[in-house]
């Protein structure tokens, strides 16, 4: 009986590399990325070069020296004698607000609009078809140039506030104005805290970061007793009554920690001819908030409704014949398993918003588009370094809320078993 030998195997040629169909793709490939890094390195040099011969070389020291120019809108302090690179910060701190707020706004809006697209009731399913057709097929920059327009031409000025033959009036008990200058809230305030004991060189509201501190802690704990409580229905089958106990860990920390701050509210009064005091949050952040979130809701509305339209009618059907009503269909049954086919796109939208608050600078809201890429870029004749870095902090903001989202989309996402 012979036993059978196994070909001897044959040696790697480099004719291979062309010839043989198993490494010729990875030649291609390899070959194109070499000529995409030759033109990417050729480009970067010819650009050097030209810097140099124009004495423009590639310097980032300007952000170190004085802006001399102010900033309508702030979260932290900034004047005249602040650095372009705090200037940089005030304005992406700026765009960082509006994008956050209008995610929130246009998430609220366009689940209500993608909801009531499928209601039975003829004319509101029409009145939000057409609020989503108006919205998505006008450009974004109109309508933030015609909410700016509607609060500069149609709101009071703060002199109609003045007097016995005052127009018009603040609202919710005095407390709040909307005027055509924007609107005045109360701000909140504090008679003692860790602020006074530290060097305010930091420029940060220590107050505030501490009550973040404590808010994130206590909803930490809350979420683990969630979780506990998960794990004991699991065994038992009884779900422990937890809501008192979580509404007690994130409650009372933070009360506590208010009132040993000394917290207060500083109202707006109206003192000659504008309103002194309080919040003021100014029309061109207002218009530029609400336009960008109505815009984005109009498109969120349309995946919500295909997401619902994805899960089957068999799902509703059955939570109806164990008595659930409509509202609470929606909520339990219907939404949660739709949020599997909403969370892409609706990355995207929120990527889309972000990036949008980039026409800011069509109204005068300082974003970081109108600091660094604006008025920074104008006075210190540093092009180049200023879009470069445009470029990197929109990168990392959209990287950073794809990846959120995607950690969120995978809680949510179905496990093979």
């Amino acid at each position: 009986m012979t036993t059978p030998v196994a070909p001897p195997r044959r040696r790697f040629r480099l004719s291979q590399l062309i010839y043989d169909t198993r490494y010729r793709s990875y030649t291609i490939q390899v070959f194109a990325l070499l000529m995409f890094l030759v033109f990417v390195l050729s480009l970067v040099n010819n650009t050097l070069q030209n810097l140099a011969n124009a004495g423009k070389d590639l310097d980032f020291d300007f952000l170190f020296s004085t802006a001399g120019y102010e900033i309508n809108q702030k979260l932290i302090y900034y004047g005249a004698d602040s650095t372009h690179l705090r200037a940089a910060i005030v304005g992406l701190l700026n765009t960082l607000l509006v994008a956050f707020l209008g995610c929130i706004l246009a998430t609220i809006i366009g689940t209500l609009v993608g909801v009531l697209r499928l209601s039975k009731n003829w004319l509101i399913s029409k009145l939000m078809g057409l609020y989503v057709e108006m919205f998505r097929n006008v450009p974004v920059l109109l309508w933030i140039l015609l909410i700016m327009a509607v609060l500069t031409e149609l709101l009071p000025s703060p002199r109609e506030f003045r007097g016995e033959d005052a127009t018009a009036s603040m609202i919710l008990n005095d407390t709040t104005a909307i005027t055509n200058r924007g609107v005045y809230v109360p701000m909140p305030q504090f008679s003692r805290g860790v602020d006074q004991a530290v060097d305010h060189s930091l420029d940060l509201n220590l107050n505030a970061v501490l009550i973040l501190f404590v808010l994130a802690a206590s909803i930490y704990i809350s979420h683990q007793i969630k979780l506990r409580a998960d794990r004991i229905q699991r065994k038992t089958g009884l779900r422990p009554t937890i809501w008192y106990w979580q509404f007690g860990i994130i409650v009372l920390p933070l009360l506590i920690l208010l009132y040993a701050l000394g917290f207060h509210l500083g109202y707006p009064e109206l003192k000659g001819f504008n309103f002194d005091g309080g919040l003021r949050f100014r029309n061109s952040m207002v218009a530029l908030w609400l336009a960008l979130s109505l815009y984005t809701a109009a498109f969120i509305g349309e995946i919500v409704r295909g997401g619902i339209m994805a899960i089957s009618k068999g799902q509703s059907e059955a939570a109806e014949a164990l008595g659930l009503r409509p509202a609470r269909i929606m909520r339990l049954v219907i939404l949660p398993q739709a949020m599997r086919v909403i969370i892409p796109p609706v990355i995207s939208q929120y990527l889309s918003l972000t990036k949008n608050t980039s026409l800011a600078i069509a109204v005068g809201y300082m974003d970081i588009t109108g600091t660094l890429g604006g008025i920074t870029m104008n006075q210190t004749g540093r092009e180049l370094e200023s879009v470069l870095l445009l470029m990197l902090v929109y990168t990392i903001i959209s990287l950073l809320v794809s990846a959120g989202m995607n950690l969120y989309n995978a809680r949510v996402a179905l496990v093979e078993r």
